[in-house]
């Protein structure tokens, strides 16, 4: 066991989250592409509410922007409402049970897509139908694994 806070596992886990949103996959299974990036914005803020920084949260969102190449604060700020929305629950959500958990992540990774589509459609290049939610259903299922995995590495590097 590692003695401290170590925090860089929340860093070193926020890059895996980037490395995977730029991973290439094909076009059609594109939309089935998991939110990496919102789903560690709502662990973090859950686990570590008082820690969690909004600059931090604004800044990886930005750098998402720059990694796929939209408009620079697109992602920034959907990730910014979800922090909020996140902040503003996270005494309810620690007591509801995992399921519970996985449908908020549903509603909240379907939030982050609607914002982001949003911008898209400014720009003129909106989803034409709701194909753009399939990422948060592919999100909400993958949340128990990812809930399980990043409490055991957070027990086991006693990341404070």
């Amino acid at each position: 066991m590692v003695k401290g806070h170590n925090r860089f596992i929340i860093w070193l886990s926020f890059l895996i989250a980037l490395l995977l949103m730029i991973f290439p996959l094909g076009r059609e299974s594109g939309w089935l592409r998991p939110e990496f990036v919102p789903m560690l914005v709502i662990y973090w803020v859950l686990v570590m509410p008082q820690q969690s920084s909004l600059l931090f949260i604004w800044l990886l969102g930005c750098c998402q922007d720059l990694l796929e190449g939209v408009m620079l604060g697109q992602h920034a700020m959907a990730l910014m409402v979800v922090a909020y929305v996140c902040l503003l629950s996270y005494q309810r959500m620690r007591n509801y049970t995992l399921w519970h958990q996985t449908f908020f992540v549903f509603v909240l990774v379907g939030l982050y897509q609607l914002v982001d589509n949003w911008v898209h459609s400014l720009q003129g290049h909106a989803a034409h139908n709701l194909v753009f939610l399939m990422p948060a259903l592919t999100s909400a299922l993958l949340w128990p694994l990812l809930w399980l995995y990043l409490e055991h590495i957070r027990i086991r590097y006693r990341v404070s």
